[in-house]
């Protein structure tokens, strides 16, 4: 397929279906090429800035690819929480540096990832702690305010230390006491601490 091609068809998929992100196999299957074959023409289509790599194996067009869309491609059991979700509802004053996503695999595979949307970490949590997100990939309020306090404490660190909370008092304790009890008794004690609740 010639660039033109390549790029009137991203477009129409982002247009039309809402879709903006490709596997290799799909793409592959777009041009009727072989995948060794299709990797030479994305390495020209992405030096004309017509096709960005957003994770390996992953590509669609540039700039159009959320943190939120590519975490479950890159990991279907992963889910965005703690900071991340916080800033967005502006819970805490910093703007992360790092976007956590807690899964329940242990891959052999990076931890650690730098894509086009921010640097991903992907943290393997016990089952009781992990809590797939139902709609979405990113955790509500009261359930990243829990995971960012119990990853803070497993790290060493307070939370406190880390960001200026604000505004907590809008996480109603019927949003938070669902996700709470999944916590050790010092993590239940401490989110209650920062809300003042206890």
């Amino acid at each position: 397929m010639k660039a033109n091609a390549w790029r009137e068809f991203l477009e129409q998929q982002r247009d039309q279906h809402g879709k903006v992100l490709y596997t290799i196999t799909e793409l592959a299957n777009v041009a009727g090429t072989s995948r060794a074959a299709l990797n030479v023409e994305l390495a020209r289509l992405r030096e004309q800035a017509i096709i960005e790599k957003y994770a390996h194996g992953l590509y669609g067009l540039p700039g159009a690819v959320s943190v939120e869309i590519l975490v479950p491609a890159i990991d279907s059991h992963g889910y965005i929480t703690g900071h991340y979700p916080l800033y967005t509802q502006n819970f805490v004053t910093q703007t992360p540096t790092v976007v956590t996503c807690f899964t329940d695999r242990r891959s052999p595979r990076a931890r650690e990832r730098c894509t086009p949307v921010g640097r991903l970490v992907f943290v393997c949590v016990r089952s009781g702690v992990y809590a797939p997100v139902p709609k979405g990939s990113v955790a509500p309020p009261a359930q990243a305010l829990c995971d960012y306090v119990y990853l803070s404490r497993r790290r060493g660190v307070r939370p406190e230390a880390l960001s200026t909370f604000r505004d907590l008092h809008r996480i109603r304790t019927a949003d938070l006491a669902p996700h709470l009890v999944r916590y050790p008794v010092t993590v239940q004690k401490h989110v209650e601490s920062l809300l003042g609740r206890k």
